[in-house]
């Protein structure tokens, strides 16, 4: 068993999984240091492999058609769950009435809770109660820390003088924390010194060890937490390169995202997350994306920094369809283009190491 925070855990993503809703669960599946992820629970999938059903990689993480099955499967295994963590991450980030049956189930089961959801559970005294009785801890990760505890901007920043990449995206739901993760790996992997900065609720529970929360932290304190965040993880840890995660993208309709990084990250590059076949903002038809030079000159203008690379997300696209289509990026924008999660970052890695 692999050694992990918080131990095993079971997600849950009913009706979500492998697809923009189940984005936190996919995040948990290919990688967390937080937990060791022992099963998924979503119907839809039973019996399957969660790493087949996302990347057609085996993944050894079964997916379960119900917490039943699950705790019978497991029952008596060094693999038995821990806790229960939400896996969904649905738009404005309310949980179902039915996903109440499963949490209650855990929890009786005297299991922990971890939810990113903006439906707070420690607000819910019929779920709070059990908790209690069984011992439970209940961490609703999305909940705003104390005012007192919150950081504003310093101008601190301009004092870390590693390389800062933020990695932000044409569309939110794209794939922008898979890839800097992805990167950061594969800096490590190269014998560079690389931190994370993780922004949202999935990589704080895959063990991003310098976080906030942007879409639910105070908007006078947004900036100065996004610094503190990258200030303190180039004073502890002396990194080669920090990567920044983001959220949203700049013109979404309903998450507009990444100029707070832009504006207190300080990044000396962008990489830009990019869908080829997606037309429409994420869960909102009628609503046109932008085009990639229109987003890649936005992002320019507002930062005064390059776009160095397109990082290219391959939804709806066949195997032999992605590098004709990074081909074609690189042809439009003069912009090398890349498929991290298909053939890895070493390529990138390369590129961005003359930068350090």
């Amino acid at each position: 068993m692999k050694k992990s925070i918080d131990g095993n855990a079971l997600v849950y993503c009913e009706g979500a999984f492998n697809t923009p809703n189940g984005k936190t669960a996919h995040g948990l599946v290919r990688f967390t240091e937080r937990y060791n992820v022992v099963g998924v629970l979503d119907s839809r999938y039973a019996g399957k492999d969660a790493g087949e059903v996302l990347d057609r990689k085996t993944s050894g993480i079964p997916v379960f058609s119900d917490i039943h099955s699950a705790v019978k499967a497991l029952e008596g295994s060094e693999n038995f769950p821990k806790s229960l963590v939400i896996g969904l991450a649905p738009d404005g980030g309310r949980l179902p009435v039915e996903a109440k049956k499963t949490i209650m189930a855990a929890l009786n089961l005297g299991w922990n809770l971890d939810s990113g959801l903006h439906d707070f559970l420690t607000n819910d005294e019929a779920l709070m109660k059990i908790a209690r009785e069984k011992g439970c801890r209940v961490r609703d990760v999305r909940k705003t820390p104390d005012r007192d505890k919150l950081h504003f901007f310093t101008g601190e920043i301009e004092k870390v003088s590693c390389l800062k990449l933020a990695v932000l995206g044409t569309d939110s739901a794209i794939g922008k924390r898979t890839t800097a993760w992805i990167l950061v790996h594969a800096f490590r992997k190269a014998g560079l010194k690389a931190e994370m900065i993780g922004t949202g609720q999935t990589g704080w529970m895959q063990g991003a060890k310098y976080s906030m929360i942007m879409d639910s932290c105070i908007n006078d304190f947004v900036s100065g937490e996004i610094e503190h965040a990258v200030v303190s993880a180039w004073k502890n840890e002396k990194p080669d390169v920090i990567v920044i995660e983001g959220q949203g993208s700049l013109m979404n309709p309903a998450y507009p995202g990444g100029f707070e990084i832009l504006a207190a990250g300080r990044p000396d590059y962008v990489i830009l997350q990019h869908a080829p076949k997606r037309k429409e903002y994420d869960g909102f038809p009628g609503y046109r994306l932008h085009s990639l030079p229109e987003q890649i000159h936005a992002l320019e203008v507002i930062s005064g920094k390059k776009v160095i690379a397109i990082t290219v997300n391959h939804e709806d696209m066949e195997p032999e369809e992605i590098e004709p289509a990074c081909k074609a990026i690189t042809a439009e924008t003069g912009i090398p283009a890349y498929d991290v999660l298909a053939f890895g970052a070493e390529p990138l890695v390369e590129l961005l190491r003359s930068k350090i």
